[in-house]
């Protein structure tokens, strides 16, 4: 069915600057998430500039960015950059190093797929010191690894308004995130998105006509193939990270050297960054390939699940979770395709600690089955 486009009032960023004038008139504290991605470098220059303009209260702003100690360097003299900024109109800028567990796509071959930034004991192998001013301590916090910095964030700012620069053209799970947002609990306290409706070009766009300053590892990343609707930038062991680690690798030996000591699996990325490991296939590594026999990723889900599973190194945390796969394997085998299971196999062998992977499984197949149904209804009406 065709999608009805129709025209608004405004264009996106006056919605954006009217959404953020409209939330500092509540008596409330006011917190903004930043990260020195795109979208979070939009949300500080239109806060930014707004208090330059005198239309908001500088001073009722805490800046907050959490340091994940596998940054890009870039990304790090934006934080500065933009830190600076923030403290000259009045506002706080709260800087966090704290050990928050991350989840790590180079652990998955261990017994974890996840990883502690600014890890206590650990010093000796940070990929770099923490500045002078950053928050080392926290009372939420109360052993290295309890939580992700998403929890921290939902428990800390809990009695002011979060503004972050999320985007529901990212992804699917973003678009629910937000959409699952209730109004009342914004104006209480809660998370809010002024940039929601934001396109990728709308965001370069901003970028370019502001002539704003952004970290040079995306011009690394464009320039290495990555597509401009993919370029993300998360911390060096995150799931979009591996083709930056690549150019890391090629360009500064000692931050590689850096990485390599924090994490002696990083070597992988270099090898294997194309390859069903990272859940990534590029034309040249499916040449490599060309070759070899298909696999019948069916017959390895049944291995992996239920005749030889301890075969296979699988994460910690997607073991505790196997018989849920083993049910889904289970109730659509009659209906899944090959290509369904290849995501099931990399799922298992890669790791799905949020079951993000499971979940998204389970309705292609059933959509994937009700339109080969469809289809096939209509093919016999045409006859």
């Amino acid at each position: 069915m065709p999608i009805k486009v129709v025209e608004g009032s405004m264009n996106v960023l006056d919605a954006a600057i009217t959404r953020v004038r409209n939330v500092f008139k509540n008596d409330c504290k006011i917190y903004l998430s930043f990260s020195s991605g795109k979208d979070s470098l939009c949300m500080a220059s239109i806060v930014y500039d707004l208090i330059r303009a005198g239309e908001i209260d500088g001073t009722k702003l805490t800046v907050t960015f959490i340091d994940e100690e596998g940054l890009y360097p870039s990304m790090v003299e934006a934080a500065h950059r933009w830190r600076r900024n923030f403290l000259s109109v009045g506002a706080k800028f709260l800087w966090f190093c704290l050990p928050f567990k991350q989840v790590s796509v180079i652990d998955h071959l261990s017994s974890s797929e996840s990883w502690i930034t600014w890890e206590p004991g650990k010093e000796d192998v940070w990929m770099r010191k923490p500045p002078d001013f950053a928050i080392m301590y926290s009372p939420y916090l109360h052993y290295p690894g309890e939580m992700n910095y998403q929890t921290f964030c939902g428990k800390a700012f809990a009695d002011g308004i979060q503004l972050v620069g999320l985007r529901t053209a990212e992804s699917l799970t973003r678009l629910k995130c937000i959409a699952n947002a209730k109004m009342e609990r914004i104006v209480r306290g809660g998370k809010f998105y002024p940039i929601y409706d934001w396109r990728d070009s709308d965001v370069w766009l901003y970028i370019k006509q502001r002539n704003l300053e952004f970290p040079e590892i995306y011009m690394r990343l464009y320039e290495a193939g990555v597509r401009k609707n993919a370029l993300r930038l998360c911390a060096f062991f995150g799931d979009c990270s591996t083709q930056g680690l690549r150019w890391v690798a090629e360009t500064d030996a000692d931050l590689w050297d850096r990485i390599q000591k924090r994490e002696p699996n990083a070597y992988l990325v270099l090898l294997y960054w194309d390859s069903e490991m990272f859940r990534r296939s590029t034309k040249k590594r499916r040449d490599l390939e060309a070759g070899t026999e298909k696999k019948d990723y069916k017959a390895l889900c049944k291995d992996i699940l239920f005749l030889h599973p301890e075969k296979y190194t699988i994460a910690k945390d997607t073991k505790a979770h196997l018989d849920m796969w083993r049910g889904m394997f289970i109730k659509t085998y009659g209906i899944a395709m090959d290509k369904h299971y290849k995501t099931m196999y990399e799922g298992l062998l890669y790791g799905d600690p949020k079951m993000r992977v499971l979940r998204i499984l389970w309705t292609e197949i059933y959509n994937d089955h009700n339109m080969m149904i469809k289809e096939a209804q209509r093919g016999k009406q045409q006859h």
